[in-house]
């Protein structure tokens, strides 16, 4: 594998049952560090593992309290896997919780601050209303016409140049795809129970932000392109707890953040988390269409299959 590794680590909506469960024991690495993540987060913790591991979880999967810090757990845990394999990644980019995995790789905090950071998400993300997220197949600014932001709705990711995603409470959502549908724009639910990154959770991403208090932040050893701002993270911003958290009620910058990736030169881009969401994306950028990149999967779109993907993936990295 010639060209540098971007690591790329999802966010809501990649969840799905059994995600990586296969590896839990067959990876060594990979086991101990999701066992570490769930000691950490003590009681929570416990209630993660069990509904992770179980085939009837208590609480669906979508609901924020599971998929966030799973997702979390996970990237975190794959990402060690491969740096202890020896394939470092020279920069890394995580969607919206993934962006906190990219932190813990980076070393901006260590694993009790990461414990911490995770917990006051969790909380934050227990005051937020009932709500969700629709993929929109249409541009932000085709888009951003349909939305009323005093319901709480707003652009919550730009995934790529026609693929946009929109948060908000439940009935304002429903509202929004109706009057997308009847203006011929298509759209479909993303997995959650939530919303993110719009006004409805200005609240919540104030009370992340609290949450950080005490946590030792610190520069990232690891390149990471933010899609806060669709630019690297600077020394400054690292160890500002606003930045970390309020990208919780800001759009996530997916697209932007593979501009400024692929500006910079050719990248093998692996994903680290459950499903292809942020693989087929990628491939859909210019970069990796006409070749000059490539993009390796680590994980199946459902849980059968976790440990043949993942040999497989690391295969196509050591070539």
């Amino acid at each position: 594998m010639t060209s540098p590794i971007a690591l790329v680590l999802p966010g809501q909506g990649a969840q799905y049952p059994g995600m990586a469960v296969e590896l839990h024991g067959a990876e060594p690495v990979f086991t101990a560090a999701m066992d570490s993540f769930f000691e950490s987060m003590g009681t929570v913790g416990t209630e993660l593992r069990a509904d992770w591991l179980s085939e009837q979880p208590r609480v669906p999967l979508d609901d924020a309290s599971r998929a966030q810090p799973l997702l979390f757990a996970l990237g975190y845990a794959l990402g060690r896997t491969l740096m202890e394999r020896g394939i470092t990644p020279s920069v890394l980019i995580g969607h919206s919780v993934g962006e906190l995995a990219a932190a813990a790789l980076a070393g901006v905090f260590d694993p009790s601050g990461a414990a911490q950071v995770i917990l006051a998400r969790y909380e934050a993300m227990a005051t937020a209303p009932r709500g969700g997220l629709l993929a929109v197949s249409a541009a932000a600014s085709d888009v951003e016409r349909y939305l009323d932001h005093s319901g709480g709705t707003g652009i919550a990711a730009i995934n790529a140049p026609n693929l946009t995603v929109v948060s908000g409470p439940e009935a304002e959502l429903v509202q929004v795809r109706e009057v997308l549908s009847a203006n011929g724009i298509g759209s479909m639910r993303v997995g959650s129970r939530q919303p993110f990154h719009c006004p409805a959770v200005v609240a919540a991403g104030e009370k992340f932000e609290a949450g950080f208090a005490g946590v030792t932040l610190r520069p990232p050893r690891i390149p990471i392109i933010s899609t806060r701002t669709g630019h690297p993270v600077t020394p400054s911003q690292a160890v500002t707890p606003e930045f970390w958290a309020r990208q919780l009620d800001a759009p996530v910058l997916y697209w932007p953040a593979l501009d400024t990736l692929f500006g910079a030169g050719d990248y093998t881009v692996v994903e680290a988390g459950p499903g292809k969401g942020l693989s087929m994306l990628a491939k859909k950028h210019p970069a990796v269409r006409g070749r000059r990149s490539s993009v390796v999967s680590l994980s199946p779109t459902r849980a059968s299959g976790t440990l043949t993907a993942w040999r497989d993936g690391l295969a196509q990295l050591s070539h």
